[in-house]
């Protein structure tokens, strides 16, 4: 004949509550050893009566196994932690991507594409979305109009002042510094023997011309060949001018 059920609940009897207490701690300790050994586990077992005394077993040392156990708690909850990360990462992606496909889709029906799926309510608003767009736009070009118009006018006015301050230091410089009335001279003036130079490179064979300039400077080739003073030359020349002068007067008066 069999042991009968026992109902699992708290014996009410201190007695019988610590007789209970003594032999299941036993066996508890008892199947922990034999599982230790027997499967080659690493068991520990901390019991607590209700008055307080301390009841232990472990296979490979409690300091150890409960160093063992935290960490693995840890990691446990680490990973807890990373997996939830993971999975609210996943949830804020899926939504991110929603968002870029609704936008995408909106973008393109803007520039007028895709537009076979919207009512005629959805078509109102899209087109009042674009005339807003196209009024800012406006403003926005009016705008830039404006302020280029603005510093053009502002660099006219710099350049009338920068003018108006260069003319009226020219009039300065032209009242410290006023113009003569005498001619500069020419640069054969200054220079008579190039006048000769010129005459003869551009191929000017004049005898006129040649006696002329001859006689202006006093001088001739036929004093230059012979070694004639310039006074001799002139000397002998004045009777010749004489006679020619007189000849031509005789012709006149007839």
């Amino acid at each position: 004949m069999g042991r009968g059920k026992i109902e699992i609940k708290r014996i009410e009897n201190a007695n019988s509550r610590q007789v209970t207490f003594s032999k299941r701690r036993a066996g508890l300790l008892k199947k922990a050893q034999e599982l230790a050994i027997l499967c080659d586990a690493e068991v520990a077992v901390i019991i607590f009566s209700n008055t307080g005394k301390l009841f232990e077993f472990s296979s490979a040392g409690m300091k150890r196994t409960l160093s063992r156990y935290n960490k693995c708690l840890d990691s446990s909850e680490d990973a807890a932690e990373e997996c939830k990360a993971e999975k609210q990462d996943s949830k804020e992606l899926d939504v991110l991507k929603d968002e870029f496909a609704k936008l995408q889709k909106k973008q393109v029906r803007l520039l007028g594409k895709d537009l076979t799926g919207l009512s005629l309510k959805e078509l109102q608003q899209l087109e009042q979305q674009l005339n807003e767009g196209l009024l800012s736009v406006k403003e926005r070009k009016e705008q830039l109009l404006v302020e280029q118009l603005e510093q053009s006018r502002v660099q006219e006015q710099r350049a009338i002042l920068e003018n108006e301050t260069l003319r009226r230091q020219v009039e300065e410089l032209r009242c410290l510094f006023p113009q003569t009335d005498r001619a500069v001279p020419s640069y054969l003036e200054y220079y008579p023997v190039e006048k000769e130079k010129s005459l003869v490179h551009h191929g000017v064979t004049s005898p006129d011309l040649v006696s002329n300039f001859a006689f202006e400077n006093g001088d001739s080739d036929i004093t230059l060949h012979l070694g004639l003073p310039s006074d001799v030359y002139g000397k002998r020349k004045a009777p010749e001018r004489e006679a020619h002068s007189n000849d031509s007067g005789s012709q006149l008066a007839l």
